[in-house]
């Protein structure tokens, strides 16, 4: 699970996940701007590399739920590297 909070609550952990994850995968990676879209009930994560973006989209399905965190973490390690190519 990446956060057991909900909605807006919900953005700083996500954020916190994600930046973990780019740290990792590549240090000039950055999560910024992420919001909670109640319409589509998902999150959106901005991800920065100079001036090249990524938006990220997680379901709540995803951030809620234990055994998808390694898939969603699978996902945004191989978008990270595609950002930089």
């Amino acid at each position: 699970m990446i956060t057991d909070k909900r909605g807006d609550t919900a953005i700083p952990g996500i954020e916190q996940w994600a930046n973990q994850i780019a740290k990792l995968t590549d240090q000039a990676v950055k999560a910024s701007s992420s919001y909670y879209d109640a319409d589509s009930n998902t999150y959106v994560l901005r991800l920065e590399k100079g001036r090249r973006v990524l938006l990220f989209r997680l379901s709540e399905a995803q951030v809620h739920t234990p055994q998808r965190e390694t898939e969603c973490e699978k996902t945004l390690k191989r978008k990270i590297r595609d950002l930089s190519s």
